[in-house]
């Protein structure tokens, strides 16, 4: 019996030592667990902390990026703004042009629509076009309103080289028939009428001008007539080649303002080339006076050259002669000297 209770209480002292070692494992492993929850813990702050870091540099670049962006986008749309309000105001601008335009050409038209006003509008728009081209008032060249010696006035006297002459410039403007026979709100046997009769003023024009303007002795035997206005020129050039003959016959040139331009131009281009010639002969016979001038000074150089060698002999033949004067000179000199060293001696 004493050896079953000392089995029991040993049995129960190793219980009491096994639980007591469960107790201080389960201590150890909590203490384990909880430094390692405490790692966990601070490993995923550190790591949260840095990964929100790194999203919010992100976000601020992407952040910056955008603003970059919406600056640009705003800069470029503020610039293409400015642009359609500049555009837009250089239409409107076009627009009150285009306005004071068309009111413009009303007042021209109602303006032209009487001949003494279309005469002085003619006459303007030549002086303009001589003007350009052969600069104010170049009396040489032209000359306007001039009087001819039969008592009429030409609009302009063209003083043009040979074999051209000088050439009387007159300005004419039919428009009232012309109008007419264009207006297609009229009936064909209207405007038909108004051809026939457009054609008489032309002709009456040439006529005139051929009369008037084209005098032997004085002038060309040829003369211009001016028409300011070019669709009435390219509507006699187009569809009434007889007017073009019956001008031709006449020796009237039809010329409009592009082609008197041109016509001046060929005019001035030879004036020039006259006056270049001119000036060429000018030079030749210069450089011909030059060349004779420099054959006399190339004479006369020779012959001083000449004279000049002569003397430069003379020079030296009177330096041989000094020289042997001198040796002379030397050579008595040394023979009294010789003299008196002899007489002291004795």
């Amino acid at each position: 019996m004493e050896y079953i209770g000392i089995i029991l209480l040993i049995v129960v002292i190793l219980l009491l030592v096994i639980i007591l070692i469960k107790k201080q494992d389960n201590s150890d492993m909590t203490e384990r667990l909880g430094r390692f929850e405490l790692n966990i813990n601070k490993e995923m702050n550190d790591n949260f902390t840095k990964l929100n870091e790194k999203l919010e540099e992100r976000l601020n670049k992407i952040n910056d990026r955008v603003n970059e962006r919406l600056d640009q986008n705003f800069e470029k749309t503020n610039k293409t703004f400015m642009n359609v309000l500049e555009r837009l105001s250089k239409i409107d601008e076009a627009q009150k042009k285009i306005e004071t335009l068309s009111t413009d050409i009303v007042s021209l038209q109602s303006i032209l629509t009487d001949k003494k006003s279309r005469g002085i509008y003619g006459e303007v728009n030549l002086k303009h076009i001589l003007v350009n081209v052969f600069g104010e008032s170049n009396h040489k060249i032209y000359r306007l309103q001039c009087p001819l010696p039969n008592t009429t006035i030409a609009d302009c006297i063209l003083y043009a080289p040979e074999p051209l002459g000088t050439i009387a410039i007159d300005s004419k403007f039919p428009l009232e028939n012309y109008q007419l026979m264009v207006d297609k709100k009229l009936s064909p046997v209207e405007r038909t009428m108004h051809e026939k009769q457009f054609k008489l003023d032309v002709k009456k024009h040439i006529d005139a001008i051929s009369s008037k303007y084209i005098i032997e002795g004085v002038t060309s035997d040829q003369a211009i007539m001016f028409l300011p206005a070019e669709a009435i020129f390219a509507e006699i050039n187009a569809y009434h080649a007889d007017l073009i003959d019956y001008a031709y016959k006449k020796k009237v040139w039809i010329t409009s303002p592009t082609t008197l331009i041109s016509t001046l131009s060929v005019i001035q281009m030879i004036i020039k080339n006259i006056e270049r010639d001119q000036y060429t002969s000018i030079i030749h016979d210069e450089l011909n006076k030059l060349g004779i001038e420099f054959s006399r000074y190339k004479e006369r150089w020779d012959k001083l050259a000449k004279s000049i060698q002569t003397v430069n002999r003379d020079v030296e033949n009177i330096n041989i002669t000094t020289e042997k004067i001198t040796k002379k000179f030397d050579m008595i000199n040394q023979v009294e000297v010789e003299k008196l060293e002899e007489h002291s001696i004795e």
